[in-house]
C-alpha cells in the first residue's frame, strides 16, 4: 500500500507504547517474522539464525524448524519444498536454558545474525519466558554483535497496552506484533532501532537494501483505521480492559484444571507467570503422563514421555468442537466479547467431557 495520514496515526500510537524508535507495516505477523530476519541478516551481514525449539514464527522458510507439531526433537525443517541449506542455517537453542543459549553462542556468535523468540510462547505451550534468560539472550547478542528479535504477535497488546517486553525490563532491536493491533483486520508491524529500519528506505544501499514494501494490502486504510481505534480503546480503558479478561482467565484456567484433575488426568493449565505478569487471558490444557507443578518447556508439551499431546491435540479439540468451543492446540484466549456465562459454559463442558473420558478408563 501507499503511505497515508492513517498510517501515520498507528504508527504514532504504537510507538508510543513501544521502545521502538520506527515502524514498518504489513500484513501477517508471518511477513513480519520474514522481514524482521531479513533485515537482522542485511544489518549484520550475517546469515546463521538462533530460534527457541517449540516456536512458532509463522509458516515462512526462514524459520520453518523446531516447531514440532506430533513431532518430538525440536530440530527437524517443519515443510517440505525448503532449499536444504535452510536447515543449516537456523540454530536451535532449548527456551530458557540458559546454558544453552551460551553454548550456542560461543560456538557460533560470529556467524549469528539473530536470536528471535516468543517472550510468551504461543503454539509451543503458552509458557512465559524467565526475566533472567530473557536478560542473559539481551547480554549475549550484544557481546557477540547479533540482533535480538521478540515476536510479539501473540503477546503483544494481550497483557497490557504494549508487548509483554515491558514486563520484563529488556528492550530487543527489533519487536513484531500482529493480530490485536489492528483490531482484527490483516495487519502486523515491525518495530525497532532507526539504524536497522532505514535499510528499508528506498535510498538506502543497494548492497543492503531490503525490500520491505509494496503488497496490495499492506498498511490498507480499512486495517490502519481499525487498528488505530482499537488500540486507542485499550489505552483509555486499559485498566478495565486488562482486569477484565485477566480475572476471567485466571477462573478458567484453576478450574478446568481441577476439574480434569477431579476425573483423574494429570492436567496442568499455562498462560500464567505470577512473576511476569499480574493475571492472564490465556489459558493452555496439558494432559502430562506424570504428575507435575507445572508445564516448563516446549519439549515437555510435546514429549511422548510426559505428556498426552495426542489427548490435548486431537480427542479434548475433538470433544470441546462437539461442545461449541474451538480450542486450538487446547489452548485459547478470552477476549471482552466473553461474559462469566461463557467461562461457565466451557467449565460445564470441561466437566461433561472429563467423566466421558475417565468412563473410558474403567
Amino acid at each position: 500500500g501507499f503511505p497515508g495520514m492513517l498510517q501515520m496515526e498507528l504508527a504514532e500510537i504504537l510507538l508510543s507504547r513501544v521502545k521502538a524508535e520506527r515502524v514498518r507495516f504489513t500484513t501477517s505477523g508471518t511477513l513480519a517474522t520474514m522481514y524482521a530476519v531479513m533485515l537482522a541478516r542485511a544489518y549484520t551481514g550475517r546469515s546463521f539464525v538462533i530460534k527457541i525449539g517449540g516456536g512458532w514464527h509463522g509458516a515462512q522458510p526462514y524459520l520453518l524448524k523446531g516447531i514440532s507439531h506430533f513431532r518430538e526433537g525440536l530440530d527437524e525443517l517443519e515443510s517440505a519444498g525448503l532449499p536444504r541449506h535452510i536447515d543449516a542455517s537456523i540454530l536451535m537453542t532449548r527456551f530458557n536454558d540458559m546454558e544453552d543459549l551460551k553454548s550456542r553462542f560461543k560456538k557460533h556468535g560470529k556467524k549469528v545474525a539473530c536470536l528471535i523468540l516468543e517472550p510468551f510462547v504461543g503454539a509451543g505451550g503458552f509458557l512465559f519466558a524467565a526475566p533472567d534468560y530473557l536478560r542473559l539472550a539481551r547480554e549475549l547478542t550484544e557481546k557477540y554483535g547479533s540482533l535480538l528479535i521478540f515476536d510479539e504477535v501473540i503477546s503483544g497488546f494481550r497483557f497490557s497496552a504494549g508487548g509483554v517486553q515491558k514486563f520484563y525490563g529488556v528492550s530487543p532491536d527489533l519487536s513484531v506484533f500482529g493480530k490485536t493491533i489492528g483490531g482484527g483486520m490483516p495487519v502486523s508491524a515491525v518495530t525497532g532501532r532507526e539504524d536497522i529500519l532505514k535499510l528499508c528506505r528506498p535510498d538506502a544501499p543497494e548492497a543492503s537494501r531490503v525490500k520491505f514494501e509494496g503488497g496490495t494490502f499492506s498498511a490498507h486504510p480499512a486495517a490502519m483505521l481499525a487498528g488505530k481505534l482499537y488500540l486507542k480503546y485499550l489505552i483509555d480503558n486499559e485498566d478495565t480492559v486488562y482486569s477484565t479478561i485477566g480475572s476471567l482467565g485466571d477462573r478458567a484456567r484453576t478450574e478446568i484444571e481441577n476439574i480434569l484433575r477431579s476425573h483423574g488426568f494429570f492436567v496442568r493449565c499455562s498462560g500464567k507467570d505470577p512473576s511476569v505478569v499480574p493475571s492472564s487471558s490465556c489459558v493452555g490444557v496439558h494432559f502430562l503422563n506424570e504428575d507435575a507443578e507445572k508445564v516448563r518447556s516446549p519439549e515437555q508439551v510435546w514429549s511422548s514421555r510426559l505428556a498426552d499431546f495426542e489427548m490435548r491435540e486431537k480427542l479434548f479439540k475433538m470433544a470441546m468442537l462437539n461442545e461449541g468451543f474451538h480450542v486450538f492446540h487446547g489452548y485459547g484466549a478470552v477476549s471482552l466479547a466473553h461474559s462469566e456465562v461463557d467461562i461457565q459454559a466451557s467449565l460445564d463442558a470441561v466437566d461433561r467431557i472429563g467423566r466421558l473420558f475417565s468412563s473410558f478408563r474403567k
